[in-house]
């Protein structure tokens, strides 16, 4: 079985003996009850990753041993997914499972027939929402890197960044073209679209058709906003070297 993985300042994982302490110790402490001897991975959620060995353990945090440590480098292509809203806790759900396949970013999008929107006096308590959900499934995933998750993006960014990719994919169920048979390029961004329950409206696809995107599809059913992604992005990372 792999070391659990811990968030830590990278600065702290310089030295040869690391002290793990606040939220991730107690946690590491308390509810892993990792003990004296056991393997543990720190790693700053940027690449770093220190190999170590828990030298000591108190009620709120670890001593660690560092045996080695080492930078992963960025995979490529690097995979973003622009998510529209999905409702209730079903945001948290797809940020998750993402996570856990590989996305290197998600966008979250307020699309036209999005049933939940962000409004401005709750959008930073969702975005963190979003942005935890990503940190503890890295986590869970065993990642030296977090996926960014951005700010909410319209339409018109959403546009834009599909402008600027090296591949950009919407996900949409009269397309012609099976996602299966999208090769991806080796470098760059690959931007992947998901929209919502109710569907991308023509306007939303016309604009994204407009700034290079390719409307794709899955297969034959018709699959949840919140879990479209996570079998795009299955489709997309078995295309390239990294699966």
């Amino acid at each position: 079985m792999s070391p659990p993985v811990f968030l830590a300042d990278g600065a702290l994982l310089s030295g040869d003996r690391v002290v793990l302490d606040g939220p991730e110790g107690r946690h590491a402490a308390t509810v892993r009850r990792l003990r004296p001897g056991e393997r543990v991975d720190l790693t700053d959620g940027a690449g770093l990753l220190a190999e170590c060995v828990v030298a000591e353990a108190d009620r709120a945090s670890l001593t660690l041993d560092v045996l080695t440590r080492r930078t992963e480098p960025p995979p490529e292509p690097r995979l973003v997914v622009v998510q529209a809203l999905p409702k209730g806790e079903r945001g948290e759900l797809a940020v998750e499972t993402m996570t856990e396949v590989g996305v290197d970013a998600i966008v979250p999008w307020s699309a036209a027939r999005c049933v939940t929107q962000w409004r401005p006096e709750r959008r930073e308590k969702a975005l963190a929402r979003w942005r935890n959900a990503s940190r503890e499934a890295a986590k869970q995933a065993r990642r030296s890197r977090l996926p960014e998750v951005v700010d909410l993006a319209s339409t018109e960014a959403v546009a834009e960044r599909l402008a600027a990719a090296s591949a950009a994919l919407v996900l949409h169920e009269e397309a012609d073209e099976p996602l299966s048979g999208v090769r991806p390029p080796e470098t760059g961004d690959v931007v992947l679209v998901v929209g919502p329950e109710g569907g991308i409206t023509e306007d939303e696809l016309d604009r994204f058709t407009a700034a290079g995107a390719r409307p794709v599809r899955l297969g034959p059913t018709v699959l949840r906003t919140s879990t479209a992604g996570v079998a795009a992005l299955s489709i997309l990372q078995a295309a390239t070297t990294r699966w």
